[in-house]
């Protein structure tokens, strides 16, 4: 899996190649690894940690092919393109691929531009060797929105990549599209000039669908009504990190009960499990192997607070038999609201059997209204 690759790596097969990747290796960028041929060697390899290797760079690889996230080639592009072609599998899978000539005058985004993260590395790159970045990834020529990444900085996820392709041929080739935000960091768009004309932001699906967009990307934490769905025809779906569960539980309480009450709560309020962010707590369930195990499996975040901090709370129901165990009024509710800075949540307080449960949208991150 990608997760388990090792981050990047340079490679050089020439004189000036080699030259070039010992200067970008030792000067500004000494965190990559760094492959070359062994007739160049130049005494200093085992020190730095520089690989040699002997016989064709093709050999090589396969190998490197599936261990790092990203290889920079000092090759030419030909010779490249006709190396990595029996090694190409997804492009969700598939390492950045960047090529730089022998005299570091272009730095080439070459595969996986965008979910590979190539286009940034290639950006990266030409900085710290002067040289120009040459990227023929349409949206990023238009400067416009990248389908394939949009909200990733953020965590956003898509549902589906079904649609991406078309989804993606209508912004570059400027259709209309509709991006229909009701959730979520409003700082996506990374340009200095306006939004092209042929995108507009609605606050709402219903309203975005009254224009008849030929294309649509929406950002929301909710499940979508069966007479939304339809927008999807032509559409993604993006699930923002902006759900936060403030809870409590019984010491003890499994893993399982904990995970049925938040799925049980997220549909009785029709939200995406896959725009959680956070479960919050109280400083005394730090070490809950519960929770902690929730934690594990989804990958969310987990805030715990002092007493002290969730007494600043002002909350509903104030209860003195909770504050006499944990000397807290209450646990949930306060947690909630301290993690997204709402003045209202979703879901004041929920009890169910050994798990209490409050539901709040992070403040300041909902639609543009």
């Amino acid at each position: 899996m990608m997760n388990n690759k090792k981050d990047y790596c340079i490679i050089a097969i020439t004189k000036h190649g080699v030259n070039l990747a010992r200067d970008l290796h030792n000067i500004t960028w000494p965190e990559a690894d760094l492959f070359y041929m062994s007739k160049f060697e130049q005494g200093d390899e085992k020190e730095r940690s520089i690989e040699m290797f002997s016989g064709s760079v093709r050999l090589q690889l396969p190998s490197l092919f599936e261990s790092y996230k990203g290889l920079v080639l000092i090759v030419s592009l030909g010779a490249v393109v006709r190396m990595i072609a029996p090694l190409l599998k997804d492009k969700k899978t598939d390492p950045a691929i960047v090529v730089i000539d022998d005299k570091g005058e272009n730095v080439i985004s070459v595969l996986s531009g965008h979910l590979g993260g190539a286009n940034q590395l290639t950006e990266k790159i030409a900085k710290m060797i002067h040289a120009r970045p040459i990227i023929t990834t349409a949206s990023d020529v238009g400067q416009t929105i990248a389908v394939d990444i949009f909200g990733r900085e953020f965590g956003w996820q898509y549902e589906s990549d079904e649609k991406l392709t078309p989804v993606s041929a209508a912004v570059v080739n400027e259709e209309k599209v509709a991006v229909v935000q009701e959730s979520g960091e409003l700082n996506w768009w990374k340009y200095s000039k306006p939004l092209p004309s042929n995108i507009k932001v609605y606050d709402s699906i219903k309203l975005a669908k009254r224009d008849n967009p030929n294309a649509a990307l929406v950002i929301t934490h909710r499940l979508l009504t069966d007479e939304e769905k339809d927008i999807l025809d032509n559409g993604i779906l993006y699930r923002p990190k902006v759900i936060v569960l403030g809870m409590g539980c019984n010491r003890g309480t499994s893993a399982d009960e904990i995970d049925g009450v938040i799925h049980e709560t997220l549909a009785e309020l029709q939200f995406s499990l896959k725009s959680v962010k956070a479960i919050c707590t109280i400083d005394l369930k730090k070490d809950e192997q519960g929770f902690l195990d929730i934690i594990n499996k989804y990958g969310w975040d987990f805030i715990t607070y002092t007493p002290e901090e969730l007494n600043q709370v002002a909350i509903s129901d104030p209860s003195d038999t909770v504050y006499k165990y944990t000397g807290a009024y209450g646990v949930s509710e306060p947690a909630a609201l301290l993690y997204s800075k709402t003045k209202k949540l979703e879901l004041v307080k929920k009890k169910s059997g050994n798990v209490t449960i409050s539901v709040g949208i992070l403040a300041n991150e909902k639609g543009r209204g």
